[in-house]
């Protein structure tokens, strides 16, 4: 494979510049697919359903704090429970998709 417009003529600089090459290769290593799930025939992103997943959770941690009484505690609670909704889908994507 040979880069156009560039002149590796000696040997040392003929393999930085295939080493060069290759270190810009390694990015696309990570592009083989895309993590999806076929759910009735249409194909559904991971991260949706990692979303739901974490709406979810959320929604079953406020129904705890309101069952044990201590929501009212939680302040101020616009912030705070889309906050965990957000850290309960980035910690699932993490654990099951990197």
């Amino acid at each position: 494979m040979r880069i156009p417009n560039l002149k590796c003529t000696m040997a040392p600089r003929r393999t930085l510049c295939g080493a060069a090459a290759l270190f810009a290769m390694l990015p696309l290593s990570g592009c083989s697919h895309a993590p999806n799930f076929n759910i009735l025939g249409s194909y559904f992103p991971a991260w949706l359903l990692c979303i739901a997943v974490g709406i979810l959770l959320t929604a079953l941690v406020h129904w705890g704090l309101l069952r044990l009484h201590v929501d009212r505690y939680v302040q101020p609670s616009l912030v705070v429970y889309p906050c965990m909704a957000a850290f309960f889908a980035f910690t699932l994507w993490l654990m099951l998709f990197s």
